[in-house]
């Protein structure tokens, strides 16, 4: 079975965001590159929607979401019967495990290190 893949407004917003962030710093070139490398990653739970590490395996707390880890960014997904629903992307460097599930896993040392 192949699934429907679907992308809510902030995790399309996200993508556009870091398109435009890449090229002002990188180029169009790189920002292009990052964001097919992204997209193929996530169209490639069509075929296999549990390629994603479970949230509730790694952390212990009950919830439906997956996440992929892909050019220094995270991809949230759940699924729901034949469509995944990509919900929010991070940047490793943001703090989401606070912001999607009130989880702190930074330590001071991290925040220290890179100043947020």
């Amino acid at each position: 079975m192949k699934y429907k893949l679907k992308y809510s407004p902030d995790a399309s917003d996200k993508l556009r965001n870091l398109k435009k962030q890449i090229a002002t710093s990188y180029g169009t070139q790189a920002a292009a590159k990052t964001l097919s490398k992204i997209l193929s990653e996530i169209r490639g739970l069509r075929d296999n929607p549990e390629k994603g590490a479970s949230v509730e395996a790694l952390l212990g707390i009950s919830t439906p979401y997956r996440f992929l880890h892909v050019e220094h960014n995270y991809a949230f997904y759940r699924l729901e019967e034949d469509t995944i629903f990509v919900t929010d992307i991070y940047n490793e460097r943001e703090d989401f495990m606070w912001r999607m599930f009130r989880i702190k896993l930074r330590t001071q040392d991290s925040i220290d290190f890179w100043g947020e």
